[in-house]
C-alpha cells in the first residue's frame, strides 16, 4: 500500500485489515511490513524516489575462471556452424530418428576422430502426408525409420558393419519379434530384411537432435502484406450489389403437345430442383429411382423424365454412405402364397442395437404382406413374448382387425409358448421361417434394409435422435409406389394417399385414388384386383430372376 503520508497510510492500513477480516482471510505475519519508507519486491528496491536493483542479489554468484570459459565456450557455439563428417563405410553407423505430429526427423552420425566422438554425417527432415499424419504414434515412429533407411539407403545396404537404430519410441525394439504386424506394418518389415540393424531405445530428453528436425514442418511463411491499421471487428462484411432489379418469377412453361392431361409440365430449369426436394423430403425418405419417378408422376410430366430421375440419384451423396448394395440371393424363387385383403398376413421382425433415443434402443417392425404397408414401433429394448402380442394388439389389431397368418424368424419371441397359446386363442397360424434362411420373411427384411436406409440418411450426424423421425419413416414408406399393387400402401388400405407436397394447393395435383362412394361400393372390386397383382408381379420377379440363379436340388 502506497499512501501520501503517514496518517493517511495507517487509515488504509485499517480499512485494508477490515476488508480481509470482514471475508475472513488470512495474513502471515513473518510476510508483512508496515510503516516502511522503502520495500524489497522482485529483486528491486521500491521507496518514494526510485526503483532500484537489489544489491544483495549479485552476491549470491560466484564468477570464476570456469565460468568465464563456459561463457566463451557458448559464444563459440552459437557464432560456429558445425561440418559435416564425410561417412567413413569402414566404421558403423549410427542413426537417431524421431516423429513428431507434423513431420519425421533423422541424423547420420558415426563416431570419428581422436578422441572418438558421435559426429553428423547427414540430417534429414520431412514435413507428413495428411494421411500419414492420422497415423497413431508407434507407426509414425516406425514411419520415420523407413524414411532415414531409404534416404540413405545408398550407405546402409550392404554396409560392412551392422548399424544402430535410436528411436525414443521403446515399443519398436520388439519389431522383429512381433508375431502380428497389420499390412502396412509387414510391408515396412519386409523392406527392412534389406539392412543389418538393430533398433535401441534412448529416452526422449537425450534424442534431442532428431526430435528438433521433426518440427521443423509447418510454419508460416512471414507475409509480404502489411497488417490493416483499424481493428479487424471495424471492417464489414462485403455486400455485393444487385445490377439490375431482380426479375419477376416467370409463368409456367406452356406445355407441349406430348404432355398428358392434368399433368403439369416442368421446364428444365426447374426440374433438378423439384427432384432434389422430392427424393430429400422428409415424407418420402430419399427413395429409389423407381419410388421418386412414381411420386413425381402422379403430379408432373417432361420429357426424359425417367433418366433424369436415374440421373440424379445416381449422384446423390447421402444415399451412397446411407444404402448398401443389395446381394441376389440364390436359388430359385418361392413367393408366399398372396393374400386376398390388408393385414389378413402380417411380417414381424425387430430392429435391435440401435443407439439410445428416447429411452428406446430397438424397433418392432410389422409388414402387410397385402399392401406393403408397415408399422413402426420404438420400444426401450428386446420384448418378450407378451410385450409383442400387446403391441401387435394395441397398434395393429385394435386398428386392422385380427389377421389369418404371422411370419417371424424364430426368435426367442415367437418359438415360447405364451406368443403360441396367443396366436392360437385369436385362430392366428404361426409361420416361422426357415433356420439361416432370412428370405422367408424377405418383405419384412426389405422393409427393415429400407427404414434402416432412411435413418441412416437423416441421423448420420445425430443418431440417439432415431426415434424423432420413425413416424417420418413409417409416413413415407407407406407413400411409396408399390410395383406389385400399382398403389401406394395409404392407397392401398384408406382408399386414398394423403397429400406429401403442398405444389400449389389445387386439388386436380393430388387427387384421391377412391373417391367418394366408389371408396365404399368399390372396395371389395378394389381389393379382389389388388389381390391379382401381387401375384403377376410374383411371376414377374420369379420369371426375371430364375434364370439368373443356380438351382439348389
Amino acid at each position: 500500500m502506497y499512501s501520501q503520508n503517514l496518517a493517511e497510510h495507517r487509515r488504509h492500513v485499517e480499512e485494508v485489515l477490515q476488508w480481509l477480516r470482514d471475508y475472513q482471510l488470512f495474513l502471515k505475519a513473518e510476510k508483512c511490513a508496515f510503516h516502511q519508507s522503502s520495500v524489497h519486491f522482485l529483486g528491486y528496491v521500491i521507496d518514494s524516489s526510485a526503483v532500484r536493483m537489489d544489491k544483495g542479489k549479485p552476491k549470491l554468484l560466484t564468477w570464476n575462471p570456469a565460468a568465464t570459459q563456459a561463457f566463451n565456450t557458448l559464444k563459440t557455439a552459437f557464432i560456429t556452424a558445425p561440418l559435416l563428417a564425410h561417412p567413413d563405410p569402414e566404421l558403423p553407423f549410427i542413426i537417431e530418428v524421431d516423429a513428431s505430429t507434423t513431420g519425421v526427423g533423422a541424423v547420420l552420425s558415426q563416431q570419428q576422430g581422436s578422441p572418438q566422438t558421435l559426429h553428423p554425417c547427414a540430417y534429414f527432415s520431412r514435413k507428413l502426408s495428411p494421411a500419414e499424419v492420422n497415423y497413431d504414434i508407434g507407426n509414425q515412429e516406425l514411419l520415420a525409420i523407413k524414411l532415414a533407411l531409404e534416404e540413405w539407403r545408398h550407405w546402409l545396404e550392404g554396409a560392412k558393419h551392422p548399424f544402430v537404430v535410436l528411436t525414443d519410441h521403446k515399443n519398436l525394439e520388439y519389431l522383429r519379434a512381433a508375431k502380428r504386424l497389420n499390412p502396412r506394418q509387414a510391408r515396412w518389415a519386409l523392406f527392412f530384411t534389406r539392412f543389418q540393424f538393430t533398433i535401441s531405445y534412448r529416452p526422449g530428453p537425450k534424442n534431442v537432435k532428431a526430435d528438433a528436425l521433426s518440427r521443423l514442418h509447418g510454419r508460416e511463411e512471414p507475409s509480404d502484406e502489411p497488417e490493416p491499421i483499424l481493428p479487424e471487428k471495424l471492417f464489414a462484411s462485403p455486400i455485393s450489389w444487385l445490377e439490375k432489379t431482380p426479375p419477376e418469377p416467370s409463368a409456367p412453361a406452356s406445355a407441349p403437345p406430348g404432355c398428358p392431361p392434368g399433368l403439369r409440365f416442368i421446364s428444365r430449369t426447374q426440374r433438378n430442383e423439384l427432384i432434389h426436394s422430392t427424393h430429400t423430403s422428409l415424407g418420402t425418405g430419399h427413395p429409389g429411382t423407381h419410388g421418386t419417378l412414381s411420386l413425381l408422376k402422379q403430379c408432373f410430366w417432361w420429357p426424359g423424365m425417367a433418366s433424369d430421375v436415374r440421373r440424379y440419384i445416381q449422384g446423390c451423396r447421402e444415399c451412397a454412405i446411407s444404402k448398401s448394395p443389395r446381394q441376389l440371393p440364390s436359388g430359385k424363387l418361392l413367393p408366399l402364397p398372396v393374400p386376398n385383403r390388408p393385414w389378413s398376413h402380417l411380417g414381424v421382425d425387430f430392429i435391435t442395437d440401435l443407439p439410445a433415443s428416447e429411452g428406446c434402443t430397438c424397433v418392432l417392425v410389422i409388414v402387410d404382406r397385402f399392401s406393403k404397408s408397415c408399422r413402426l414401433l420404438p420400444l426401450p429394448g428386446p420384448p418378450t413374448a407378451f410385450d409383442t402380442a400387446e403391441c401387435l394388439f394395441n397398434y395393429v389389431f385394435c386398428y386392422y382387425g385380427l389377421p389369418e397368418d404371422i411370419v417371424s424368424d424364430r426368435g426367442p419371441q415367437f418359438t415360447s409358448r405364451v406368443w403360441k397359446a396367443f396366436c392360437k386363442c385369436l385362430g392366428v397360424t404361426v409361420s416361422l421361417s426357415s433356420g439361416y434362411h432370412p428370405q422367408t420373411n424377405g418383405q419384412t427384411e426389405s422393409k427393415i434394409q429400407e427404414v434402416g436406409c432412411f435413418l441412416r440418411t437423416f441421423c448420420h450426424d445425430h443418431q440417439e435422435a432415431w426415434s424423432q423421425f420413425l413416424g417420418w419413416a413409417e409416413y413415407a414408406q407407406n407413400s411409396l409406389r408399390q410395383p406389385t399393387t400399382g398403389l401406394t400402401p395409404f392407397q392401398c388400405v384408406l382408399g386414398y394417399q394423403p397429400p406429401l407436397f403442398p405444389w400449389d394447393g389445387s386439388p386436380q395435383m393430388c387427387r384421391p385414388w377412391i373417391t367418394g362412394s366408389e371408396r365404399v361400393r368399390g372396395s371389395g372390386t378394389q381389393h379382389t384386383r389388388n389381390s391379382k397383382e401381387p401375384s403377376a408381379g410374383a411371376e414377374r420377379q420369379r420369371t426375371f430372376e430364375d434364370p439368373r440363379h443356380p438351382s439348389t436340388e
